[in-house]
């Protein structure tokens, strides 16, 4: 779906990504991990085209991005950004609906459609009733899921996700998780995930990706790459790795 090619991101003067190659296969999920300011979040805007390469290239379904539309990329690949708060006063389910708007739809010229859609997606988000409430008067958890909901609102088949547990409480952080996963398995999409729990990464993570300086300094399952020696290469932390007793994959605890 989704092949990055020896890319490096530049601005003002500064190499901030560096020669990184990425496959992200349907039905597939990728984790982004590393300390802040290795380049993450800058990988993941390119992805979608928000961030121009300055090397390298970006093929979704074997046809380099920046030859689609903004229209056609925002049909295809879907953002839950880092920032969600909301400076103006918009409901819910306007909110969500604007998710549609790639599809031909916009405020006011919604779908029967359209609104079952958003309807069904701010259910899965346990927003059922949030429909009429307005997003700058929602908490930070609140609207992070109103996000994930008009994320999965637009049916795009990749998901780019930028940090999307933050501000949520352990179940809401279980539900956001287990949403993208059966998004991933039932409708063969992907997903690009940035987070700093490496617990997270390691349970839900076909393939974890370790950034350190803007380049790729190891990736593939999370066993191979959450080792004590990369551990203490990119965070400077020790750490106790063991198993989890119930899903066997690695589980990490930082030694203070």
């Amino acid at each position: 779906m989704l092949k990055v090619q020896d890319i490096s991101i530049t601005y003002e003067a500064q190499t901030v990504v560096r020669d990184v190659s990425l496959a992200l296969e349907r039905s597939k999920i990728i984790a982004l991990l590393g300390a802040n300011g290795a380049g993450k979040t800058s990988l993941l805007k390119s992805l979608n085209g928000s961030l121009p390469v300055s090397k390298g290239s970006i093929l979704l379904n074997e046809k380099p991005l920046n030859e689609y539309s903004r229209r056609e990329i925002a049909q295809k690949i879907a953002v839950i950004a880092q920032e969600t708060e909301t400076k103006f006063p918009v409901s819910v389910l306007e909110f969500v609906l604007a998710g549609r708007f790639s599809h031909g739809t916009a405020f006011g010229w919604e779908t029967g459609k359209d609104l079952q859609i958003a309807r069904e997606c701010l259910e899965m988000c346990d927003l059922e009733n949030y429909d009429a409430r307005q997003m700058n008067r929602l908490s930070g958890g609140e609207r992070q899921r109103v996000v994930l909901a008009r994320a999965l609102a637009t049916q795009a088949q990749i998901l780019l996700l930028d940090e999307p547990t933050n501000n949520l409480d352990l179940a809401h952080q279980a539900m956001m998780i287990r949403l993208i996963g059966e998004r991933c398995k039932s409708c063969h999409s992907s997903a690009v995930i940035i987070t700093h729990d490496l617990n997270l990464a390691s349970e839900f993570a076909d393939e974890v990706i370790l950034l350190k300086d803007g380049k790729i300094h190891a990736k593939g399952e999370a066993e191979k790459v959450l080792t004590e020696e990369n551990i203490k290469d990119v965070f400077n932390v020790d750490v106790l790795l063991d198993e989890n007793p119930l899903s066997k994959k690695r589980r990490v605890t930082a030694i203070y």
